[in-house]
């Protein structure tokens, strides 16, 4: 194509018109973004952003527990957490005065609504080398900032002076962890970026361009979400989760604008045109993406759990502003370069492959899969079944702080607590019993009474605290430990007794209503209401994705392969998640020293987020394969092609993202690792397994019928498909034996 050749008419649409104004007022749009960046990284640090984690289910048992605890007893309501004094020697006893002054000091703080007894009998071990005190705030302090942790320290400094070792457990311990070095893996995952598309297209202004615009993207997303945050608490993941996934398709959406125009300059089409043409096509398929992606993190608002769908929010924001960085700021980085984008050059340089001429290896391996699609398709899907084989035996529940690295202070506490009071003292269970009106103190007593030694007698319980009437007597509150830890199955069971069969039991005939709260109990609760909406979300998530890719390909059934195949992806990944940290198997290699459950919101969250980036490559792939169906209506020619001309540049892409995704495993946070995990491993599938086997076996099978689609239908769809460049029909390789139309 020429640079006097006029542009197509179906390229003269509004983002032909975008990409072309762009490129001219490049400098213009290059401000707007610096400013757009500024603006919101200062507004979200003036404003205040506010992350942490919040577990509660209205309606549920535990959460209204928790709410009469909070009305009746405030000084035992609230968030807690537990100041945990150890000796390596001797006896506590031995430093009371101290202790005690600690505890005093840390009741007088902000926020603090009460501190137990650190030298209690019931919170001292048997050997008297370890005690805790449970601290009650009435805000969690995960929301109040290094310097409240900070305060905390300052106010133990009397027991550390003594030679008390003091730890942090529950809310205290986790806003003590120390802030994840996200930095480093997001270099990481940049320097292999720039390493692959160095290595991939030769030239260093090419390779550069993604990354920049990935990285304003990420930043300015960052910033959106932190002014969001400051309005609606957001999970304290949400950031982490913005800036993998934004990083990962930012850099990728800048990749395949970038190498389809670095062809268009190479052909000799002026650089302005070029923008228009590439944003008129692949900016297009790029928008279809970064929406599909939207769309299933949104889906996640579905399982009407608010935790849920906020982390969806959270990557929306960040895939919605890389797809705006990419259609705006990447063609503006055109018209900056000019002629010149293929300077300072590492070797020839090189974008999408050629299909013109001769045949190509991937035009080779299209016959070979075409003569042996059933082949294919089988030994595929095979590959997939085979590794998704362990997630017949996942079992989620809740990460607890004993899994975190040892040199955290909630992992310190957690295992003297396991050490001086057995496991189950990490998992304590609250029990509330709400009294009826004009209950005697006498029958409130006799009521306790009874329910203790209920309590104490049903199995898997190792302690049980006699029921203490709050002071406005209209409850009563007590404490189990159960004999097993808190990721235990065993515990699980003994919260449904205790609900089901335990409280309804000793209550019985007494008019008084029982619940089943704290920390584990509400964990428990959320996890079974995750996993009783998955299928919610699996159903909205594919239905949306099905009918966004029906409107763009206008084929049923292409929609359907590709929405199935993407089941299949998940369920590997899923695979891969639990065999590393559920069975063991290489987990301690990723940093993680013992078996743990799934935690409970990341099968929901793996499957919108790999669901949404598999049609990454599912749009990219079928986007040229539809414009070489247009202009030759063949379909092995379209299949052979448009697998020549992307396969370099979605394997570049594919092993870009999932090193992003990879780099994140450094995260001392194991959710962080199990999403990092899954996501990366989900990318390389779906490059390979996916584009390489099943799309052309199936694409090969159905034939012309990929391309079918009722009239009426046609005529009901929206028109979002890209817009194909003028190509003639004979464009592209002879045909060759074995394709068929």
């Amino acid at each position: 194509m020429g640079t006097t050749e006029d542009p197509p008419q179906t390229a003269k649409g509004s983002l032909y018109r975008l990409g072309r104004f762009c490129a001219v007022h490049a400098w213009i749009v290059l401000v707007v973004w610096v400013v757009l960046l500024a603006g919101a990284s200062l507004g979200s640090r003036a404003i205040g952003s506010t992350y942490s984690d919040d577990f509660s289910l209205p309606g549920s048992s535990a959460q209204e527990g928790a709410q009469l605890l909070k009305q009746h007893a405030p000084s035992s309501g609230g968030q807690s957490g537990q100041l945990v004094f150890t000796v390596p020697t001797g006896s506590l006893s031995q430093h009371s005065s101290p202790i005690k002054s600690s505890a005093q000091a840390v009741g007088a703080l902000p926020h603090v609504l009460s501190v137990g007894d650190p030298l209690a009998v019931a919170t001292t071990s048997k050997d008297g080398r370890t005690s805790y005190a449970t601290v009650h705030f009435d805000v969690n302090p995960t929301t109040l900032g290094s310097s409240y942790v900070q305060s905390v320290d300052h106010a133990v400094a009397p027991a550390r002076s003594a030679g008390v070792h003091v730890d942090y457990g529950g809310v205290l311990g986790q806003a003590a962890r120390p802030e994840n070095a996200h930095l480093t893996s997001e270099l990481i995952g940049i320097a292999v970026a720039i390493l692959v598309l160095l290595i991939g297209f030769g030239s260093v202004y090419a390779a550069g361009l993604p990354i920049l615009t990935a990285a304003l993207g990420v930043g300015t997303g960052l910033g959106v979400l932190g002014m969001v945050a400051a309005a609606t608490e957001f999970a304290s993941v949400s950031p982490t989760l913005a800036v993998m996934i934004g990083l990962g398709v930012g850099i990728d959406y800048g990749l395949f604008l970038t190498t389809r125009h670095r062809q268009h300059v190479m052909d000799g089409m002026d650089p302005v045109e070029s923008a228009g043409r590439t944003t008129a096509t692949s900016g297009r398929a790029v928008l279809i993406a970064g929406i599909t992606v939207v769309i299933a993190m949104l889906g996640l608002f579905a399982s009407g759990i608010t935790f849920i769908g906020k982390l969806g929010a959270a990557a929306s924001i960040a895939v919605a502003v890389a797809a705006a960085a990419s259609v705006t700021l990447v063609p503006a980085m055109f018209g900056l370069a000019g002629h010149s984008i293929d300077r300072l050059r590492v070797r020839a340089p090189s974008a999408e492959s050629d299909i013109s001429g001769a045949e190509t290896p991937w035009h080779r391996y299209a016959v070979a899969v075409e003569r042996r699609p059933w082949t294919y398709l089988l030994s595929g899907l095979a590959v997939l079944v085979i590794i998704a084989i362990p997630v017949l035996s996942m079992t989620i529940g809740h990460v607890d702080e004993g899994a975190d690295p040892p040199s955290y202070t909630d992992a310190r506490a957690y295992d003297a607590i396991s050490k001086g009071f057995g496991v189950g003292a990490n998992g304590p269970i609250a029990i509330v019993v709400q009294l009826p009106s004009g209950m005697s103190s006498t029958s409130a007593q006799q009521l306790g009474s009874t329910l203790q030694k209920d309590l104490a007698s049903t199995h898997g319980v190792a302690s049980a605290t006699t029921p203490q009437p709050t002071s406005d007597g209209k409850l009563l509150v007590a404490n189990v430990i159960p004999t097993t830890g808190p990721q235990d199955a065993k515990t699980d069971a003994l919260v449904g007794t205790l609900r089901d069969t335990t409280l309804p039991k000793a209550l019985a005939g007494s008019k008084a209503t029982g619940y089943v709260t704290g920390t584990l109990a509400g964990n428990l609760e959320f996890r079974d209401q995750v996993a009783a909406r998955l299928p919610v979300i699996i159903a909205v998530v594919v239905a949306a994705s099905f009918v966004l890719l029906l409107a763009s390909f206008r084929s049923p059934l292409l929609a359907l392969k590709a929405a199935i195949a993407n089941l299949f992806s998940i369920g590997a990944a899923y695979g891969v998640v639990v065999a590393v940290f559920q069975w063991g198997w290489g987990g301690s290699l990723l940093g993680v020293h013992e078996k743990v459950p799934i935690e409970s919101y990341v099968p929901m969250m793996m499957f919108a987020i790999v669901f949404g980036l598999s049609m990454d490559y599912e749009v990219f792939l079928l986007s040229r394969i539809r414009e070489r169906w247009v202009a030759t209506q063949d379909n092995g020619l379209s299949v052979a092609d448009g697998m020549a001309v992307t396969a370099k540049v979605i394997t570049c892409a594919a092993l870009i993202m999932a090193s992003v995704f990879f780099s994140f495993l450094l995260s001392s946070n194991v959710v962080i690792k199990m999403l990092a995990l899954g996501l990366g491993v989900s990318v390389l599938l779906d490059a390979s397994v996916i584009r390489l086997v099943i799309v052309p076996a199936t694409m090969f099978l159905f034939g012309r019928t990929n391309w079918w689609l009722p009239g009426w239908l046609d005529r009901a769809l929206p028109h979002l498909e890209p817009e194909p460049e003028p190509q003639s029909p004979q464009a592209g390789v002879p045909r060759h034996a074995g394709h068929t139309s």
